[in-house]
């Protein structure tokens, strides 16, 4: 498998859209989907963190991040606080994190590693630039299905522990990536019951 992750560049802004809309169908709000602005924006203002993969010439799933400064005795964020909406102007170069804005792989070429790929490449930035962590606020989209009987805390556990698959927070955990605590709130989305699982992967140079 030919799979290169690289920063995107203006060039591949048509495929970012349609990759958005293949992976984030209804319900999820079609606003929150990226807009061109948006993603110009992400180049602008932190192009190392732009990240996509291409599997055979044909980009294939794509990732965006920004620095931060946190602290894990810090009161919860909402996504919309801590990306500034997907616009990233809330990147800091001086802060302490490597913060996942999002994640996306075409559904046609998912269970290929290209998802782990593109996190491994995160966390070789976060090595590079000599972050302490990177940080990302998991979709809990499988928790629609069992909101009648669990609460998002618990819903969480169950897949912590393996026992419930969630198709977001299960690849996570699999990439290396440690659950903090559910964050309510997060970000506007039906299927999550607006909620999230925080998540973090330490640098171990900075342990």
């Amino acid at each position: 498998m030919s799979l290169v992750i690289r920063p995107y560049t203006e060039a591949d802004y048509p495929a970012l859209l349609q990759i958005q809309r293949e992976c984030f169908p209804p319900p999820y709000p079609e606003e929150q989907l990226w807009s061109l602005e948006q993603i110009r924006s992400h180049v602008e203002h932190f192009p190392e963190g732009a990240l996509c993969a291409v599997l055979e010439g044909k980009l294939v799933g794509s990732c965006t991040s920004l620095i931060i400064q946190w602290n894990p005795g810090e009161a919860a964020h909402s996504w919309g606080e801590a990306t500034d909406w997907g616009f990233i102007r809330t990147h800091n170069p001086r802060g302490n994190t490597l913060y996942g804005v999002d994640i996306a792989v075409r559904p046609a070429y998912r269970g290929r590693g290209i998802a782990r790929a593109l996190y491994q490449a995160r966390y070789e930035l976060v090595r590079r630039l000599g972050l302490e962590r990177f940080l990302a606020g998991g979709r809990m989209p499988g928790y629609h299905r069992y909101q009648n009987r669990l609460t998002p805390e618990q819903y969480a556990q169950e897949v912590i522990s393996g026992r419930i698959l969630d198709p977001v927070i299960t690849p996570q955990l699999k990439a290396g990536l440690k659950p903090l605590r559910v964050v309510r709130d997060y970000l506007p989305d039906q299927e999550s019951g607006n909620c999230a699982l925080l998540l973090e992967w330490r640098n171990p140079e900075r342990a």
